[in-house]
């Protein structure tokens, strides 16, 4: 590893809500969190008695349900009075989203806010207050962090390192408010691209669905949607994709090979955590990041960074 950057930065602290996906399909998205964060000085605390988010579930059945089960998630982090973070975009349209709702609730349906803390209560939990923030990893780079402060704790370069962006469906739709971005025509990853030496590729495909949601019910319309984004990045020069969504990482890497025989493409392309991209320019070890756990092999970009 390269030797680390004496730049000091203070601390930062968040409630830390993983996600489920994190902690099983893409654990490597859990270790490079980890990775960075001991780097840029972030503390995480981590919300173990937190349930799933339901990921766009829960109200299928019932709106009350997905509000209690993430008011009480919420609750968790108002109580260590710290913002909560996550690494998963759909965590983060949810929680944002219910969040959003619930706070609009305290004040215009105290009815039905009500409703929700005496479920909590029924079950031993703590009030949800409406008092705390919900956001994503790559809102705390771009705003708490900044991208001059990152820029100072690079290590590794990965000049001529071409990164397309895939945001996802959950980040930019999921609530009506976003910190740092433009949900038509976003930017904030792009800017970190930048802020660790790596060149932005822009391409049709970026801000629309990865066809994960569609997967289980409608699998080669699926895996067209998604062949289609791929077939975009590669066609503009991408190197890989990086995704601030553990979701859409699944779906363009875990299921890319089976993409490639629904399309009739080889394709090929690696696809990166965010926390994975940054985590190189920060000098951590590719194995540290978990790079090696990929279906579709990253040693395009490692060769293409001069490393093993």
């Amino acid at each position: 590893m390269s030797q680390t950057s004496t730049v000091s930065h203070p601390t930062l602290q968040y409630a830390y809500f993983p996600g489920c996906v994190a902690q099983g399909a893409c654990r490597e998205l859990y270790q490079s969190t980890a990775a960075i964060a001991q780097v840029l000085n972030i503390e995480l605390v981590e919300l173990k008695k937190a349930a799933c988010c339901g990921s766009g579930t829960y109200k299928e059945d019932s709106q009350l349900l997905e509000d209690t089960v993430n008011a009480r998630n919420l609750a968790l982090a108002e109580a260590l009075n710290l913002p909560l973070l996550t690494h998963c975009s759909t965590c983060q349209g949810v929680l944002g989203h219910v969040d959003e709702r619930l706070k609009q609730a305290q004040e215009h349906q105290p009815n039905y806010f009500a409703q929700v803390n005496g479920l909590l209560h029924q079950e031993g939990c703590s009030p949800y207050q409406g008092n705390g923030s919900v956001q994503h990893l790559l809102w705390i780079l771009v705003g708490d962090y900044g991208l001059d402060a990152l820029q100072a704790k690079v290590q590794r370069s990965l000049s001529g390192l071409n990164c397309a962006a895939f945001y996802g469906c959950y980040l930019l739709r999921g609530q009506s408010l976003l910190p740092h971005d433009d949900p038509v025509s976003p930017h904030s990853l792009e800017a970190v691209f930048e802020a660790v030496g790596a060149t932005p590729i822009h391409y049709d495909g970026r801000t629309q669905c990865c066809g994960w949601p569609l997967s289980s019910y409608a699998t080669e319309q699926s895996f067209r949607m998604a062949g289609k984004h791929l077939q975009a990045a590669i066609a503009a020069g991408a190197d890989c994709i990086v995704t601030p969504c553990p979701l859409c990482h699944l779906n363009l890497d875990s299921r890319q090979p089976e993409v490639e025989q629904v399309i009739g493409e080889k394709l090929n392309l690696p696809i990166l955590h965010l926390p994975q991209l940054v985590g190189l320019a920060l000098g951590i070890e590719p194995a540290v990041l978990g790079l090696q756990r990929h279906v579709v092999s990253t040693q395009s970009v490692l060769n293409k960074l001069g490393l093993k």
